[in-house]
């Protein structure tokens, strides 16, 4: 155990909120000395469970980065659009950071943290979670230890889920790249980031193509309304906000949609807020689906896609080597190892509580081990090694907005 170090954080949201449950059940590793959080409500209940001083707490992270540093690190949690002045300042003012992915939301912004980063000689940790989880620790041992020989081609999906899609990306802050990341970045740099890790490899090529026909006003069904508590068809209707966040759920999504969890305050939420809109009436211009086709520098060829259209909430891989097949499900935690002419061999691995698959957990405790000064584990996710999955995701976009193969290292000079 090392000493105890100090932490402030800016953004109380879904995330923030997430990293601040490590740092409450691990209370001799950590504390939360400060936060900025504009949502007065939202504040308050982080400023209570973390007993942060009311001269501490403030509303606007400029507020918080015109003090004198507050802590030894700082959690940067805000939305995509508001990462990269929060990061500059507080890199200016001395703060180890752990920043939400992405990095930022243009490849401009990515650039200007980065190379603060490294003029300065920060340490910046990113949220690229998976790689904390046993699964893919797990999978990565695998992949390593050549159990079926050597990896020639990668299938790899996210299925994001059908009410995860309506929620966070045709009617939630991810709807639309004007203030958003797109979502290949947003969503699916964890996946980019997990492929170039899991192979120890980097992309030389890449081509992409992308389409939004479900979650559109040409897909509109007759008789749909603007909102659903006004829809004649609402109960046929699987993406109805009725079904998403009037239930017994007391997290997420609903916790997201409204600070007051009643039914009288969900209901108003949906009536008045932009969680309650029919997902054919939104102003999102986010795909549905995406494709993705990735040469990588050890004869690797990989094809990634990622769906709105899924039951469930998951990653599943498919590897095919010269020995064998792999085949690995996130979500339900097995991985299945098939050598040619052997018996299949299933391998369950044990997800921890905490979200991401015990991901977030995991992130925390290493960015608290940065703290203290101890050695770096080799999954830690420096802005450094954390890079090469934005630089992959802003590649991918460029490819199928030109409709061509785009060669990755014109992408991969800094400055």
């Amino acid at each position: 155990m090392g000493k105890k170090v100090s932490i402030a954080v800016i953004g109380a949201g879904n995330r923030g909120q997430a990293y601040g449950r490590y740092v409450s059940q691990h209370p001799d590793e950590a504390e939360i000395t400060a936060v900025a959080e504009p949502h007065p409500v939202r504040r308050q209940r982080y400023a209570e469970e973390h007993q942060i001083p009311k001269e501490n707490q403030y509303a606007s992270w400029e507020e918080l980065l015109a003090q004198p540093r507050l802590a030894d690190g700082i959690i940067i949690a805000t939305l995509d659009d508001l990462h990269v002045e929060p990061a500059v300042q507080a890199m200016e003012k001395g703060y180890a950071i752990l920043l939400e992915k992405p990095i930022a939301h243009t490849w401009e912004g990515t650039r200007q943290i980065a190379e603060k980063a490294r003029d300065t000689k920060t340490k910046v940790l990113v949220a690229h979670v998976l790689r904390y989880t046993n699964f893919y620790r797990r999978l990565k041992e695998l992949v390593e230890s050549q159990v079926i020989g050597e990896p020639r081609f990668v299938d790899h999906v996210e299925e994001i889920g059908y009410y995860h899609f309506a929620h966070s990306y045709v009617r939630g802050n991810w709807r639309n790249t004007a203030v958003a990341a797109p979502i290949i970045l947003a969503k699916t740099c964890h996946d980019l980031d997990l492929l170039y890790w899991l192979f120890g490899a980097k992309c030389q090529t890449i081509s992409s193509n992308a389409s939004l026909v479900h979650f559109t006003e040409q897909a509109k069904p007759e008789g749909a309304g603007k909102r659903c508590i006004d829809c004649g068809i609402e109960a046929k209707c699987p993406y109805s906000a009725r079904k998403i966040y009037i239930n017994d759920n007391q997290g997420w999504p609903v916790s997201v949609i409204t600070e007051d969890l009643s039914l009288a305050g969900r209901y108003q939420a949906l009536k008045e807020g932009p969680y309650g809109r029919c997902v054919y009436a939104c102003d999102n211009n986010v795909p549905d689906v995406q494709t993705v086709s990735l040469k990588f520098s050890n004869n690797l060829e990989i094809n990634m896609a990622l769906t709105a259209f899924s039951n469930r909430i998951t990653r599943t891989t498919r590897i095919f080597g010269t020995h064998g097949e792999l085949s690995a499900d996130f979500d339900a935690g097995i991985i299945e190892i098939s050598r040619f002419g052997e018996n299949k061999q299933v391998i369950t691995v044990e997800s921890m509580a905490a979200g991401h698959g015990g991901g977030d957990f995991g992130l925390m405790h290493d960015f608290i081990r940065m703290l203290q000064g101890k050695d770096a584990k080799d999954g830690l996710t420096y802005i450094e090694d954390s890079l090469e999955s934005h630089i992959m995701a802003f590649a991918a976009e460029q490819a199928r907005h030109e409709q061509r193969i785009v060669e990755m290292e014109e992408w991969r000079v800094l400055g």
